[in-house]
């Protein structure tokens, strides 16, 4: 059962084992904070790896975008955000 909890630093170093236990075993996630304040994340592995293989897909997509948007002037570029902005705004 996948759950997300808190822990502090001190508590993550002392009890890291069970910790990469529960994340990899259970899909456990750890919010890892120092002073009150979250300052990391434990994830099990296979989120991480979805993740990564999600990202390179949308950097993917964004240098195609890019690429086309080479051949596009920016005055037109600007014109159909504008005009896509406003419909948007209209339907909300």
């Amino acid at each position: 059962m996948e759950m997300t909890k808190t822990t502090t630093a001190i508590k993550a170093r002392r009890n890291l084992g069970q910790l990469l236990e529960e994340a990899f075993y259970r899909g456990d996630e750890f919010i890892i904070e120092r002073a009150g304040k979250p300052m990391a994340v434990l994830i099990p592995i296979q989120e991480f790896e979805r993740w990564q293989k999600q990202r390179e897909k949308d950097f993917a997509l964004f240098d195609e975008v890019r690429a086309k948007a080479k051949k596009v002037k920016p005055e037109k570029i600007e014109k159909e955000v504008t005009e896509v902005l406003t419909k948007i705004r209209k339907n909300a």
